[in-house]
Protein backbone atom coordinates (compact mmCIF):
# COMPACT_ATOMS: atom_id res chain seq x y z
CA UNK A 1 0.00 0.00 0.00
CA UNK A 2 1.51 3.31 -1.11
CA UNK A 3 1.66 6.24 1.29
CA UNK A 4 0.31 9.65 0.30
CA UNK A 5 1.26 13.14 1.44
CA UNK A 6 -1.15 15.94 0.61
CA UNK A 7 0.27 19.45 0.39
CA UNK A 8 -1.85 22.56 0.87
CA UNK A 9 -0.11 25.85 0.08
CA UNK A 10 -1.76 28.82 1.78
CA UNK A 11 -1.43 32.57 2.11
CA UNK A 12 -4.10 34.34 4.14
CA UNK A 13 -6.72 31.63 3.61
CA UNK A 14 -8.71 32.00 6.83
CA UNK A 15 -11.98 31.94 4.86
CA UNK A 16 -11.25 28.62 3.13
CA UNK A 17 -8.56 26.59 4.88
CA UNK A 18 -10.82 24.71 7.31
CA UNK A 19 -13.24 23.70 4.56
CA UNK A 20 -10.37 22.61 2.31
CA UNK A 21 -8.72 20.52 5.02
CA UNK A 22 -12.03 18.91 6.00
CA UNK A 23 -12.62 17.86 2.39
CA UNK A 24 -9.20 16.15 2.41
CA UNK A 25 -9.56 14.43 5.80
CA UNK A 26 -12.94 12.97 4.84
CA UNK A 27 -11.61 11.14 1.78
CA UNK A 28 -11.65 7.33 1.85
CA UNK A 29 -8.88 5.50 -0.02
CA UNK A 30 -8.26 2.06 -1.45
CA UNK A 31 -4.74 0.78 -2.25
CA UNK A 32 -3.28 4.00 -0.79
CA UNK A 33 -2.92 5.39 2.73
CA UNK A 34 -3.14 9.08 3.57
CA UNK A 35 0.00 9.56 5.63
CA UNK A 36 -0.13 13.31 6.24
CA UNK A 37 -1.61 16.66 5.26
CA UNK A 38 1.12 19.28 5.14
CA UNK A 39 -0.03 22.89 5.18
CA UNK A 40 2.66 25.33 4.05
CA UNK A 41 1.58 28.77 5.19
CA UNK A 42 3.59 31.47 3.43
CA UNK A 43 3.69 34.82 5.16
CA UNK A 44 0.09 34.59 6.38
CA UNK A 45 -0.98 37.56 8.49
CA UNK A 46 -4.59 36.53 9.15
CA UNK A 47 -5.93 33.58 11.17
CA UNK A 48 -4.75 30.87 8.75
CA UNK A 49 -2.04 29.49 11.06
CA UNK A 50 -4.32 29.53 14.11
CA UNK A 51 -7.07 27.67 12.26
CA UNK A 52 -4.61 25.03 11.04
CA UNK A 53 -3.21 24.53 14.56
CA UNK A 54 -6.75 24.02 15.86
CA UNK A 55 -7.48 21.61 13.02
CA UNK A 56 -4.48 19.46 13.93
CA UNK A 57 -6.23 18.52 17.18
CA UNK A 58 -9.08 17.09 15.07
CA UNK A 59 -6.84 15.27 12.57
CA UNK A 60 -3.30 14.51 13.78
CA UNK A 61 -2.30 13.66 10.21
CA UNK A 62 -2.27 17.41 9.55
CA UNK A 63 0.78 19.52 10.33
CA UNK A 64 1.78 23.12 9.76
CA UNK A 65 4.98 24.39 8.17
CA UNK A 66 5.40 28.17 8.29
CA UNK A 67 7.28 30.20 5.71
CA UNK A 68 7.92 33.52 7.35
CA UNK A 69 8.07 35.33 4.02
CA UNK A 70 5.80 34.84 1.00
CA UNK A 71 8.06 33.77 -1.87
CA UNK A 72 5.52 32.48 -4.38
CA UNK A 73 3.63 29.21 -4.70
CA UNK A 74 6.53 27.36 -6.35
CA UNK A 75 8.67 28.08 -3.29
CA UNK A 76 5.90 26.79 -1.02
CA UNK A 77 5.51 23.67 -3.18
CA UNK A 78 9.27 23.05 -2.88
CA UNK A 79 8.96 23.28 0.91
CA UNK A 80 6.15 20.72 0.82
CA UNK A 81 8.08 18.34 -1.45
CA UNK A 82 11.10 18.56 0.85
CA UNK A 83 9.00 17.91 3.97
CA UNK A 84 6.74 15.19 2.53
CA UNK A 85 7.18 11.57 3.60
CA UNK A 86 4.78 9.87 1.19
CA UNK A 87 5.63 7.89 -1.93
CA UNK A 88 2.88 9.83 -3.70
CA UNK A 89 2.46 13.58 -3.39
CA UNK A 90 -0.79 15.49 -3.94
CA UNK A 91 -1.26 19.24 -4.29
CA UNK A 92 -4.59 20.80 -3.29
CA UNK A 93 -5.13 24.55 -3.36
CA UNK A 94 -6.18 26.02 -0.01
CA UNK A 95 -9.15 27.76 -1.63
CA UNK A 96 -10.45 24.58 -3.27
CA UNK A 97 -12.62 21.73 -2.01
CA UNK A 98 -12.41 18.04 -2.93
CA UNK A 99 -15.67 16.28 -3.75
CA UNK A 100 -16.46 12.81 -2.39
CA UNK A 101 -14.02 10.13 -3.65
CA UNK A 102 -11.98 12.73 -5.58
CA UNK A 103 -8.69 11.71 -3.98
CA UNK A 104 -9.25 8.00 -4.57
CA UNK A 105 -10.11 8.65 -8.22
CA UNK A 106 -7.10 10.92 -8.62
CA UNK A 107 -4.70 8.32 -7.24
CA UNK A 108 -6.08 5.29 -9.10
CA UNK A 109 -4.11 5.84 -12.36
CA UNK A 110 -0.86 5.72 -10.34
CA UNK A 111 -1.41 1.98 -9.82
CA UNK A 112 -0.02 1.81 -13.37
CA UNK A 113 3.75 2.00 -12.96
CA UNK A 114 4.10 3.91 -16.23
CA UNK A 115 2.04 6.84 -14.91
CA UNK A 116 4.04 9.48 -13.06
CA UNK A 117 1.56 12.31 -12.62
CA UNK A 118 -2.24 12.68 -12.70
CA UNK A 119 -4.39 15.79 -13.08
CA UNK A 120 -7.83 16.17 -11.55
CA UNK A 121 -10.96 17.85 -12.91
CA UNK A 122 -11.50 21.41 -11.61
CA UNK A 123 -15.11 22.58 -11.69
CA UNK A 124 -15.87 26.25 -10.91
CA UNK A 125 -18.78 27.29 -8.74
CA UNK A 126 -19.15 30.65 -10.53
CA UNK A 127 -22.51 31.53 -12.05
CA UNK A 128 -22.67 31.57 -15.85
CA UNK A 129 -25.14 34.48 -15.83
CA UNK A 130 -22.39 37.10 -16.18
CA UNK A 131 -19.76 37.33 -18.93
CA UNK A 132 -16.88 36.83 -16.49
CA UNK A 133 -18.59 33.88 -14.78
CA UNK A 134 -19.34 32.34 -18.16
CA UNK A 135 -15.72 32.88 -19.25
CA UNK A 136 -14.45 31.16 -16.09
CA UNK A 137 -16.72 28.16 -16.64
CA UNK A 138 -15.83 28.02 -20.33
CA UNK A 139 -12.09 28.05 -19.61
CA UNK A 140 -12.32 25.17 -17.16
CA UNK A 141 -14.59 23.31 -19.58
CA UNK A 142 -11.81 23.75 -22.19
CA UNK A 143 -9.35 22.42 -19.60
CA UNK A 144 -11.49 19.30 -19.22
CA UNK A 145 -11.99 18.74 -22.95
CA UNK A 146 -8.28 19.23 -23.66
CA UNK A 147 -7.30 16.92 -20.82
CA UNK A 148 -9.37 14.09 -22.27
CA UNK A 149 -7.03 14.23 -25.30
CA UNK A 150 -3.81 15.66 -23.88
CA UNK A 151 -3.82 15.71 -20.04
CA UNK A 152 -3.36 19.15 -18.47
CA UNK A 153 -2.43 19.40 -14.79
CA UNK A 154 -3.69 22.20 -12.55
CA UNK A 155 -5.63 22.91 -9.31
CA UNK A 156 -5.46 19.23 -8.24
CA UNK A 157 -2.53 16.97 -9.07
CA UNK A 158 -0.93 13.75 -7.78
CA UNK A 159 2.58 12.61 -8.67
CA UNK A 160 5.35 10.25 -7.63
CA UNK A 161 7.82 11.54 -5.06
CA UNK A 162 10.92 11.60 -7.25
CA UNK A 163 12.83 14.38 -5.52
CA UNK A 164 11.73 17.02 -8.02
CA UNK A 165 12.42 20.65 -7.17
CA UNK A 166 11.08 23.70 -9.03
CA UNK A 167 13.62 26.38 -10.05
CA UNK A 168 13.29 29.68 -8.15
CA UNK A 169 11.20 32.33 -9.86
CA UNK A 170 8.96 29.86 -11.71
CA UNK A 171 5.23 30.66 -11.97
CA UNK A 172 3.82 27.39 -13.33
CA UNK A 173 4.46 24.85 -10.59
CA UNK A 174 2.26 21.93 -11.73
CA UNK A 175 3.34 22.23 -15.37
CA UNK A 176 7.01 22.30 -14.39
CA UNK A 177 6.59 19.19 -12.23
CA UNK A 178 4.81 17.45 -15.10
CA UNK A 179 7.57 18.37 -17.54
CA UNK A 180 10.27 17.03 -15.23
CA UNK A 181 8.43 13.79 -14.48
CA UNK A 182 7.79 13.16 -18.18
CA UNK A 183 11.48 13.74 -18.87
CA UNK A 184 12.18 10.91 -16.44
CA UNK A 185 10.21 8.52 -18.63
CA UNK A 186 6.75 8.61 -17.06
CA UNK A 187 3.44 9.53 -18.69
CA UNK A 188 0.73 11.93 -17.58
CA UNK A 189 -2.85 10.82 -16.96
CA UNK A 190 -6.15 12.62 -16.42
CA UNK A 191 -8.79 11.60 -13.88
CA UNK A 192 -12.03 13.27 -15.06
CA UNK A 193 -14.04 11.93 -12.11
CA UNK A 194 -11.62 13.43 -9.57
CA UNK A 195 -13.61 16.64 -9.21
CA UNK A 196 -12.30 19.59 -7.22
CA UNK A 197 -14.44 22.69 -6.71
CA UNK A 198 -12.89 26.11 -7.19
CA UNK A 199 -13.97 29.69 -7.73
CA UNK A 200 -12.67 31.88 -10.52
CA UNK A 201 -12.55 35.68 -10.57
CA UNK A 202 -15.89 37.45 -10.44
CA UNK A 203 -15.02 40.76 -12.07
CA UNK A 204 -13.32 41.71 -15.31
CA UNK A 205 -10.26 43.35 -13.76
CA UNK A 206 -9.36 40.34 -11.63
CA UNK A 207 -10.13 37.93 -14.45
CA UNK A 208 -7.64 39.65 -16.73
CA UNK A 209 -5.02 39.88 -13.96
CA UNK A 210 -5.28 36.13 -13.37
CA UNK A 211 -5.38 35.12 -17.03
CA UNK A 212 -2.40 37.26 -18.04
CA UNK A 213 -0.38 35.91 -15.12
CA UNK A 214 -1.20 32.29 -16.02
CA UNK A 215 -0.41 32.82 -19.69
CA UNK A 216 2.86 34.58 -18.88
CA UNK A 217 3.94 31.55 -16.86
CA UNK A 218 3.00 29.16 -19.64
CA UNK A 219 4.83 31.23 -22.25
CA UNK A 220 7.95 31.18 -20.09
CA UNK A 221 7.67 27.38 -19.89
CA UNK A 222 8.00 27.32 -23.67
CA UNK A 223 10.74 29.95 -23.85
CA UNK A 224 12.94 28.59 -21.06
CA UNK A 225 12.38 24.85 -21.28
CA UNK A 226 10.89 24.18 -24.72
CA UNK A 227 7.76 22.75 -23.07
CA UNK A 228 4.38 23.52 -24.66
CA UNK A 229 1.45 23.40 -22.25
CA UNK A 230 -1.56 21.62 -23.84
CA UNK A 231 -3.68 24.77 -23.64
CA UNK A 232 -1.34 26.35 -26.23
CA UNK A 233 -1.73 23.51 -28.76
CA UNK A 234 -3.78 25.13 -31.51
CA UNK A 235 -5.37 22.00 -32.98
CA UNK A 236 -6.50 20.76 -29.56
CA UNK A 237 -7.88 24.19 -28.72
CA UNK A 238 -9.91 24.34 -31.93
CA UNK A 239 -11.42 20.92 -31.24
CA UNK A 240 -12.26 21.88 -27.66
CA UNK A 241 -13.87 25.19 -28.64
CA UNK A 242 -15.86 23.49 -31.43
CA UNK A 243 -17.23 20.94 -28.98
CA UNK A 244 -18.14 23.64 -26.48
CA UNK A 245 -19.88 25.69 -29.17
CA UNK A 246 -22.02 22.76 -30.25
CA UNK A 247 -23.31 22.41 -26.69
CA UNK A 248 -23.75 26.15 -26.06
CA UNK A 249 -25.37 27.45 -29.25
CA UNK A 250 -27.63 29.71 -27.23
CA UNK A 251 -24.69 31.63 -25.75
CA UNK A 252 -22.75 32.69 -28.85
CA UNK A 253 -22.33 36.25 -27.58
CA UNK A 254 -20.80 35.12 -24.29
CA UNK A 255 -18.62 32.56 -26.06
CA UNK A 256 -17.28 35.28 -28.35
CA UNK A 257 -16.72 37.59 -25.39
CA UNK A 258 -14.83 34.90 -23.48
CA UNK A 259 -12.66 34.13 -26.52
CA UNK A 260 -11.80 37.83 -26.94
CA UNK A 261 -10.83 38.14 -23.25
CA UNK A 262 -8.56 35.09 -23.38
CA UNK A 263 -7.07 36.13 -26.72
CA UNK A 264 -6.28 39.57 -25.27
CA UNK A 265 -4.60 37.99 -22.24
CA UNK A 266 -2.51 35.76 -24.49
CA UNK A 267 -1.41 38.63 -26.72
CA UNK A 268 -0.37 40.61 -23.65
CA UNK A 269 1.51 37.59 -22.25
CA UNK A 270 3.29 37.01 -25.57
CA UNK A 271 4.50 40.61 -25.74
CA UNK A 272 5.42 40.59 -22.03
CA UNK A 273 7.58 37.48 -22.38
CA UNK A 274 9.17 38.73 -25.60
CA UNK A 275 10.38 41.74 -23.59
CA UNK A 276 11.95 39.43 -20.97
CA UNK A 277 9.99 40.97 -18.12
CA UNK A 278 10.01 39.03 -14.81
CA UNK A 279 7.82 35.94 -14.44
CA UNK A 280 5.01 36.75 -11.99
CA UNK A 281 5.80 34.01 -9.49
CA UNK A 282 4.66 36.09 -6.49
CA UNK A 283 1.29 37.32 -7.66
CA UNK A 284 -1.31 39.70 -6.33
CA UNK A 285 -4.10 37.84 -4.54
CA UNK A 286 -7.33 37.74 -6.55
CA UNK A 287 -9.78 38.50 -3.74
CA UNK A 288 -12.99 37.40 -5.44
CA UNK A 289 -11.68 33.81 -5.74
CA UNK A 290 -11.36 33.51 -1.96
CA UNK A 291 -14.93 32.67 -1.04
CA UNK A 292 -15.66 29.14 -2.17
CA UNK A 293 -18.34 28.40 0.40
Amino acid sequence: MQTVSVGVCAHNEEKNIYQSLSSISSQSLKDFRLEEIVVVSSGSTDLTDTIVKDYISKDPRARLVVQEKREGKSSAVNVFMKEAKGAILVLVNADNQLTDMALSRLLAPLLNEKVGIVGGHPVPVNTDKTLVGFAVRMLWDMHHRLSLVSPKTGELVAFRNLGVRIPPGTNTDEDWIRMEIERRGYVTAYAPEAVVLNRGPENLREFMIQRTRVNIGEKYMKKRYGFTVPTWQVRSLILAVSGFLRENKGHIGKVLGAVILEFTARIYATVYVSMNKPDQYVWKVVDSTKKLG
